[in-house]
């Protein structure tokens, strides 16, 4: 079983930026992608980015292409997504997952609690 935990969220201006940081930890998973997705209130969970955790191939949403990064530390078993320029429409509570899927939510096996971002003046 494999065990994920978000951190980093909080309440941000527009323009400004976070660092969310997903830490995994139970069995290894060097064969999967781990992904962020997103869900605003009233909307359907959405993609935002991937990372294969092998060899660190990227993907992303293409309204976040320009704008956020996904990371790994393979040696400290964590994900990052670094968001800069954030707007007012990036405000979700954001959710790490690990699976064999890129884009599907249907691809994930596991999912970590939540960490709500929060983008307002």
């Amino acid at each position: 079983q494999v065990r994920l935990v978000e951190s980093g969220g909080g309440l941000v201006q527009p323009g400004g930026s976070l660092r969310l940081s997903c830490a995994a930890s139970g069995r290894t998973f060097s064969s999967y992608a781990m992904g962020w997705f997103r869900q605003a209130p009233g909307k359907e969970r959405e993609f935002v980015a991937a990372i294969r955790w092998s060899v660190g191939d990227t993907y992303y949403l293409d309204s976040v292409k320009d704008r956020f990064t996904i990371a790994r530390d393979t040696a400290k078993n964590t994900a990052y997504l670094q968001m800069n320029s954030l707007k007012p429409e990036d405000t979700a509570v954001y959710y790490c997952a690990a699976g064999g899927g890129i884009y599907m939510k249907s691809g994930y096996d596991h999912w970590g609690q939540g960490t709500q971002v929060t983008v307002s003046s």
